[in-house]
């Protein structure tokens, strides 16, 4: 809205533009992360997704990173199984027709079997789960984590790899 403004009143809004724009590419950092991981064809991977909302406690999923990720994931050839608390319903709309994607009603089911854990809204049931039945369920005890939830070496007590945002992690 901003950039539209003053683009009207004849402004060219260089540090909005600026900031729009990292915004967009930090939509990616996950992907990115993930292929660094897994390689660039995702054919045979599934990913399960904790949280598609644009933040925690509401269903708005306007500019939300779920978006360009499960985007990205699908177009890398994955399977994406998603839960969110609020937003599924949105996300069926928005995802609509989409194939390699199911929005699942229970956060633990979506991990079955899954090739690793992707969490990307913060919503409080994700921060402090069941890593005993998460080891169990995934197919490889992988998270990545875009909200930096967890503590890096809790996870590794659990036998987790772990991947946050910025960490500096071998993936950075």
């Amino acid at each position: 809205a901003l950039i539209h403004m003053a683009e009207e009143v004849g402004i060219e809004p260089l540090i909005v533009r600026s900031v729009e724009e990292r915004n967009a590419r930090q939509k990616r950092v996950l992907f990115e992360k993930i292929v660094r991981r897994f390689g660039d064809d995702l054919s045979g991977y599934t990913f399960a997704i904790w949280g598609l909302s644009f933040k925690p406690q509401t269903d708005d999923m306007r500019e939300a990173p779920s978006i360009v990720i499960i985007n990205e994931l699908i177009a890398a050839g994955a399977k994406v199984k998603a839960y969110d608390p609020v937003a599924a319903d949105v996300a069926r709309g928005i995802f609509k027709g989409l194939d390699n994607l199911e929005i699942i009603d229970d956060q633990y089911a979506i991990c079955e079997d899954a090739d690793a854990l992707v969490m990307i809204t913060e919503w409080l049931p994700f921060r402090s789960p069941n890593f005993d039945e998460l080891k169990r369920l995934l197919k490889r005890q992988i998270i990545f984590d875009g909200r930096n939830q967890y503590d890096y070496a809790m996870m590794k007590e659990y036998g987790f790899e772990y991947y946050g945002i910025g960490r500096g992690d071998s993936l950075e």
